[in-house]
């Protein structure tokens, strides 16, 4: 079957792709929300947690279903390093570059199973979005609002918002292990907002330290590292659709575990600015050595990658720090 779908024309095959995972979610989600209602309704931290474990779980075999027709469909190859000696349980903080819708997909193809379900920091528009909106709000996942300058001229008290929406989540997200992710950027990359900013950086937009000093702020001690995670698309930046439709040929994934300064772990983010001067050189330190590596993978992306062997999913067993594979399983 995989062959046939592959060789469809990319119109075709784009909706084929939409539909089935229109499927794969709408299968999903009546057991999510089922679950979500004891978990808001009913006060008590043990029945939290277990709702949590389940929700978490139908969040996971939504990403594996979403594998099996990104297999189906697509012909990508893939080229993953550094995801082998991660721990399923235990906290992880997780930053990545972004660049498209693509990435999340991506992220979570990628480290599903190998660590706790991603938790995503999410514009607070996206809960209007039909299905996914209540999925990602049953599942914890943090809304934040983003006010341009005006308005926070205007609204000062309106700084502290996503802070504390931060924190709320943190300690929601400490009832059982989770990988919280956040994309530093705040916005998915274009050379447009590169220009706009000013950014030092060739492939990457100035990063936000704030949400991820909150995060360690409210969780430091629970993390057990940091996962710097890049990704790059060597035939560019894809859109959604390029994606379903099958145009995403090439995708190189990195994750590095690094651990977080200790002298990071403890400290005020917004009330003492030597800590703050001091986290943002941490980020900044962390940006740089991506932006290198982005232009390393970019530079060597007319090296063909193997088309031999299946190396499985991103949930399977996988041997080595390196895996490379010609199919649509990463």
């Amino acid at each position: 079957m995989s062959h046939v779908l592959r060789s469809l024309p990319p119109p075709v095959k784009g909706v084929v792709a939409f539909q089935m995972c229109a499927t794969n979610t709408l299968a999903c989600a009546g057991p999510l929300f089922a679950l979500a209602i004891p978990k808001f309704l009913v006060p008590d931290r043990r029945l939290q947690a277990a709702c949590d474990r389940a929700l978490s779980r139908i969040a996971e075999t939504w990403i594996d279903g979403n594998g099996l027709w990104m297999g189906w469909t697509q012909a990508t190859r893939w080229d993953v390093e550094g995801v082998d000696d991660l721990a399923y349980r235990g906290w992880y903080l997780v930053a990545s570059n972004h660049q498209s819708w693509v990435d999340i997909f991506v992220l979570q193809h990628v480290l599903n199973h190998r660590i706790p379900m991603l938790k995503f920091f999410l514009k607070r528009e996206l809960i209007r979005v039909p299905v996914l909106g209540l999925a990602w709000w049953a599942l914890d996942f943090p809304f934040l609002r983003r006010h341009d300058a005006e308005t926070l001229a205007r609204h000062p008290e309106l700084r502290t918002q996503d802070i504390q929406t931060t924190r709320k989540a943190c300690e929601r997200f400490s009832r059982i292990p989770t990988s919280v992710m956040n994309f530093l950027e705040g916005t998915r990359f274009s050379e447009a907002k590169r220009e706009t900013q000013g950014s030092p950086y060739r492939h990457l937009l100035k990063p936000k330290a704030g949400g991820i000093a909150h995060a360690i702020e409210a969780l430091g001690d629970r993390f057990q590292s940091l996962l710097d995670v890049t990704i790059v698309y060597p035939g560019g930046r894809p859109s959604f659709w390029d994606f379903l439709a099958g145009r995403v040929t090439d995708v190189r994934v990195r994750v590095r575990s690094l651990p977080i300064p200790a002298d990071l772990l403890q400290g005020d983010y917004d009330a003492d600015p030597e800590f703050r001067a001091r986290f943002q050189q941490w980020v900044q330190g962390l940006w740089e050595q991506k932006d290198r590596q982005i232009e390393e993978l970019l530079r060597t992306t007319r090296d063909p990658l193997p088309s031999g062997g299946r190396a499985g999913t991103a949930a399977g067993s996988t041997t080595g720090a390196r895996r490379r594979s010609s199919t649509g399983s990463a």
